[in-house]
């Protein structure tokens, strides 16, 4: 009797998680870029990482520079993931190419399923211009080739005022590219400082074939390159309804990982994380 219980209960279970999935309850991995981890209280890896692990976080994002043996070492002890690795390209003749830090991060990533986030500047370029693209998706082959030598995959990162700014242009290189490890990333906070508040499913689904990657934070609705007041905050604060655009995220079908942006969030560390962490349960109930 009590094996039929068990059995049951089984089963409910079961019929419970396919229900869940059916509703279009979210399996997206959550994790927080390092710029959200950092303050006096957490200035070392170690410390940074069980910070993340306590609060409910699966992973980190780094620069090159923070994708150190000591971070490795500290995300192994707590069981969680360097989801990805912020590095740079540049179209101007007179500076690096590539950035130096791609060749040592590389042998360390091998295994980990990191994701490397390529942003892409220039200074002779104004934003957008596709005059650039010949040199820019030589250069994204050639760190492709790099990546899939190491099982790693590349997601383009737009970032306004850079000369890749808009998810338009990552996806315009992601085709010129044709690599099956290069793919795109929705940053919320770039896409509406520069394109307004509207139009996120036609983003979402133009990104949707190619998109790795997408990251979040609170912010406000109106904010414009002008005015950056509320741009970036706790994803417990701000006017624009990131509940609404991670709903339209689970309609086009993306359950990959997304990312929490906290660049220039002012206090604790651990308070502002457990906020964000908070909003993004509820949002999900």
């Amino acid at each position: 009797m009590k094996f039929q219980s068990s059995l049951a209960a089984m089963a409910l279970a079961g019929w419970l998680v396919v229900g869940l999935a059916a509703a279009g309850r979210p399996s997206n991995p959550f994790f927080a870029l390092s710029n959200g981890a950092k303050d006096p209280a957490h200035a070392t890896p170690e410390s940074q990482v069980a910070m993340l692990k306590e609060l409910g976080y699966q992973g980190i994002s780094c620069s090159g520079a923070e994708t150190t043996p000591e971070m490795f070492a500290a995300l192994d002890r707590h069981g969680l993931k360097m989801f990805t690795v912020y590095l740079g390209l540049s179209l101007d003749p007179d500076k690096p190419a590539i950035d130096p830090a791609l060749a040592q991060v590389l042998p360390w990533l091998k295994g980990r399923d990191t994701i490397l986030w390529l942003y892409i500047r220039s200074t002779k370029l104004k934003p957008s211009d596709p005059a650039g693209d010949a040199r820019a998706v030589e250069l994204i082959g050639q760190v492709a080739d790099q990546a899939a030598a190491q099982d790693l995959r590349v997601a383009l990162y737009p970032h306004v005022w850079f000369w890749l700014e808009r998810v338009e242009d990552a996806v315009r290189l992601a085709k010129k590219a044709d690599r099956k490890n290069v793919g795109v990333t929705f940053n919320l906070c770039h896409w509406l400082i520069k394109d307004g508040p509207e139009g996120a499913p036609q983003r979402l689904q133009l990104a949707r074939p190619h998109l790795m990657v997408v990251t979040i934070n609170g912010t406000n609705r109106d904010v414009t390159q002008k005015n950056r007041e509320g741009w970036i905050q706790t994803l417990d604060r701000g006017t624009f309804d990131v509940a609404g655009f991670l709903r339209t995220l689970r309609e086009v079908g993306f359950t990959g990982p997304v990312g929490l942006q906290c660049w220039s969030i002012k206090g604790d560390a651990h308070e502002n994380l457990r906020h964000s962490m908070a909003a993004w349960q509820k949002m999900h109930n």
